[in-house]
């Protein structure tokens, strides 16, 4: 029997909430299917990690995840600690270490949610937003000087090489190639970034040489979000860069329904590293330890999480089993007008996961 060892984040907020319910979730699975197993570590980083030791994770934490098979991660974000410690100390921390550099965030309308968007059925909304994940605006390239006096300066430098332009980009039109409608969407701002955004494009058209059945445009990041809006049936795959595509994929998850069904894959393709999963929604500590967080968009991370094991059966039965979860308005969370609790959704879903 295989078993897969899987590193176990919860982070700040209510990541604690949703990352044990993701657990229980793929242990009642493993154990309903009874052709794997998962072996899990839990780490303690984060917030509370941060105001023990003044880091978020430890120095050598990357060590202690490198020969797991994946991570289950929470989120990372304390009210009391500023969001660029709490950001780049922990989950940056993993994705750069690591080279996760494809970010892989699924969109669609699930069966029971009631979306914003009027005209606008399951079918029309189905997409895949890959964001690259490794460089430009985040990569961390700029500084601060004169903190504090009159002529303080401080700069943030999107850097873009063309080796990682050339990877997310082929990552992004296979990816396109093996769903069904075979469409790409190249989301840019060349118009007004001149010189980075210029060699995107330039690369893209060069990539799709590579890729003769797969149909793509490419699309300014402004107008790009007008279309989600307006014609949501006319994109399905899109690969935008680190913060085009950070932002973008908060308005799609938002125009399916709710931050807390959307799930997100930190990718190492070629396999080097493990490989990190987390709902997209944050630490959200308005609503900590108050039973209301949303377990879904974890379990959908689960699904990815499998589906990069290969246990590509498991997947589809879990992702059988949220389908049912959010057709059922009693499960429904307070983010989708619902009473439901975390714990009333988790036990649901293993329920269910045991009974298909």
């Amino acid at each position: 029997m295989k078993i897969y060892k899987i590193a176990s984040i919860p982070g700040d907020g209510i990541g604690k909430e949703v990352v044990p319910a993701g657990q229980a979730v793929l242990e009642a699975l493993a154990a309903a299917q009874k052709t794997f197993q998962f072996e899990f570590e839990s780490f303690d980083w984060g917030g509370d990690y941060y105001r023990k030791h003044s880091v978020m994770m430890p120095a050598d934490g990357l060590d202690a995840l490198r020969n797991k098979d994946a991570i289950l991660f929470g989120s990372a974000g304390d009210p009391h600690i500023p969001d660029h410690v709490t950001l780049w100390g922990l989950r940056l921390k993993i994705c750069q270490g690591f080279d996760q550099y494809a970010n892989v965030r699924p969109t669609r309308i699930l069966p029971g949610i009631d979306a914003p968007l009027k005209r606008c059925g399951p079918d029309d909304l189905d997409w895949v937003i890959v964001r690259e994940n490794s460089e430009g605006e985040y990569s961390g390239v700029g500084g601060r000087a004169h903190q504090g006096h009159p002529i303080e300066v401080a700069t943030d430098v999107s850097m873009m090489t063309r080796a990682g332009v050339e990877r997310i980009m082929r990552f992004a039109f296979k990816l396109a190639q093996s769903r069904p409608r075979k469409l790409l969407t190249v989301v840019t701002k060349s118009n007004a970034q001149r010189h980075a955004m210029v060699m995107w494009d330039e690369i893209a058209v060069l990539v799709s040489k590579d890729f003769p059945d797969v149909a793509w445009d490419k699309e300014l990041v402004d107008a790009c979000t007008a279309r989600m809006v307006n014609r949501p049936a006319s994109l399905d795959t899109l690969v935008a860069t680190n913060l085009h595509a950070d932002i973008l994929s908060d308005l799609a998850a938002a125009l399916a329904g709710s931050l807390g069904i959307a799930p997100t894959g930190n990718i190492d393709p070629e396999r080097r590293y493990p490989s990190m999963f987390e709902p997209i929604h944050g630490s959200a500590f308005d609503i900590m330890g108050k039973g209301l967080s949303n377990p879904i968009g974890t379990f959908w991370s689960c699904v990815m999480l499998l589906e990069h094991l290969g246990e590509f059966d498991a997947a589809t039965k879990l992702m059988v089993v949220i389908e049912s979860i959010t057709a059922n308005p009693a499960l429904h969370t307070r983010d989708l007008g619902g009473k439901a609790t975390t714990a009333q959704v988790t036990a649901a879903a293993c329920t269910a996961v045991n009974a298909t």
